[in-house]
């Protein structure tokens, strides 16, 4: 049985688009195996029909909330992962950054490697890693901190965080990459927009996330 509901974003017979809350796993870990979005989601569409299914395609860090978007079949699930960059045609968020970043807009490209403990790096030397590109742009300061809209045009792990940590502006929150714990309890970014071509309908899909209470003050 359900504890709360899902906020879902978009829903149809081949997807569900749903707004992840922060500290909320995409899907399971070796430490959690029930207390996941994948786990909700898929209790919510077993009470349709028991034979009911959904498929990871994308997830989300657990810290970071908003737009995540499930499979309900086989087929989908592997044209959308197979094809995802082509598919997913603009990904966007919202993020609370610590200082006054300066230039106020600029595209990051940087190779990240993954170490055995799960941090992720920039390669400085450029001869390793994958390549990783972050677009960002100021909304306002706040205090001393930056209210900035994202795109990424790579999907790589902790992509955001990394890249903006390794120019001296990490994510309010983010205690792994750069920062203190916060007055907000939870890292500062959230998967705002997501537009997307249907794997099936060929439609352009336009999703957006709520903004957490966190953020509707900043704004």
């Amino acid at each position: 049985m359900l504890k709360k509901k899902i906020d879902i974003i978009y829903e149809d017979k081949y997807l569900i688009a749903v707004n992840k809350p922060s500290k909320l796993l995409t899907i399971a870990s070796n430490k959690e195996r029930e207390k996941t979005l994948y786990h909700e989601v898929s209790e919510y569409v077993k009470k349709k029909h028991k034979s009911n299914k959904i498929f990871i395609v994308h997830r989300l860090d657990k810290d970071t909330s908003g737009i995540v978007v499930f499979a309900k079949d086989q087929n989908t699930k592997k044209l959308l992962q197979d094809n995802w960059d082509l598919y997913a045609k603009k990904r966007e968020y919202i993020a609370l950054l610590s200082g006054k970043v300066k230039p106020v807009k600029a595209t990051l490209k940087n190779k990240l490697v993954e170490t055995k403990t799960n941090l992720v790096y920039v390669d400085e030397k450029n001869k390793m890693g994958k390549l990783a590109i972050t677009k960002y742009e100021l909304i306002k300061y706040i205090a001393n901190n930056s209210l900035v809209n994202i795109e990424i045009l790579t999907g790589r792990k902790n992509q955001i965080r990394v890249q903006l940590s390794n120019i001296g502006f990490p994510i309010v929150g983010d205690i792994k990459y750069g920062t203190k714990k916060s007055f907000y309890n939870r890292l500062m970014l959230h998967a705002s927009k997501l537009t997307i071509i249907h794997p099936l309908t060929k439609e352009v899909l336009t999703l957006e996330a709520r903004v957490p209470k966190e953020f509707k003050s900043l704004f």
